[in-house]
């Protein structure tokens, strides 16, 4: 979300914004980003303690969300940093249990994933950001992607990662190529990762480099 506020602002108010730097970000949600927020959502409805939204004097929809924070979780991480981090290990035990109890590590680690969330998030809010993010669309009400950099001369530093598959390279590639097409100053730099969406939050070294030469070019600039 924050990517896309990013671009948010630097549309919205081009004479305000000198420099922005969308990372594994996206102008809109593709289907399946849509997808995967809904089955978050349903999860949280499903919940009998969500109470259409009502439950503040009573319990919170403590399993639904947690299940909702289990799937994005999943989303955030890539095939082969889950290979790395859990593969089939089992949790504490050297056969299945042949029930529903925690078997693999991956199991044990979702599920403290999800309990944790639910101890500092709201469901509630986690409906309206999400259903927020479906929403929006850069080019909402423009005609076009491109129509929506028309304005301004905010300079653009946009990342992506290879193994980012919740918010994929070819998105902030849209975004670069509608900025060229508009001449307007854009750098993009797709970083390798295995860590999937986490490579944000993980592999800083490299985006710290970008970053600071980014800003410190903007600042020559104007002076």
């Amino acid at each position: 979300m924050g990517g896309m506020q990013a671009l948010e602002w630097a549309v919205a108010c081009p004479d305000r914004v000198v420099s922005a730097i969308p990372i594994a970000s996206t102008a809109r949600h593709s289907a399946q980003q849509i997808a995967f927020n809904e089955v978050g959502r349903q999860a949280i409805m499903a919940d009998l303690d969500w109470n259409e939204g009502n439950y503040y004097e009573s319990n919170p929809p403590a399993r639904g969300l947690a299940v909702a924070r289990m799937v994005g979780h999943i989303t955030y991480m890539s095939d082969e940093s889950m290979r790395e981090k859990f593969g089939r290990r089992l949790r504490n035990k050297d056969t299945f249990g042949f029930d529903f109890s925690v078997d693999f590590e991956v199991e044990s680690y979702l599920r403290y994933r999800g309990t944790q969330f639910v101890n500092r998030f709201d469901a509630n809010s986690y409906l309206f950001i999400t259903k927020a993010m479906d929403y929006f669309d850069l080019a909402n009400g423009t005609g076009s992607l491109a129509n929506a950099f028309r304005n301004g001369d905010t300079r653009f530093l946009a990342i992506s990662f290879t193994s980012d598959w919740l918010y994929p390279s070819y998105q902030l590639v849209e975004v670069v190529q509608a900025l060229r097409s508009m001449n307007r100053d854009v750098a993009y730099c797709e970083l390798p990762s295995n860590y999937g969406h986490d490579a944000f939050l993980v592999d800083v070294a490299e985006q710290t480099d970008l970053v600071r030469g980014f800003l410190g070019s903007t600042f020559e600039k104007v002076q």
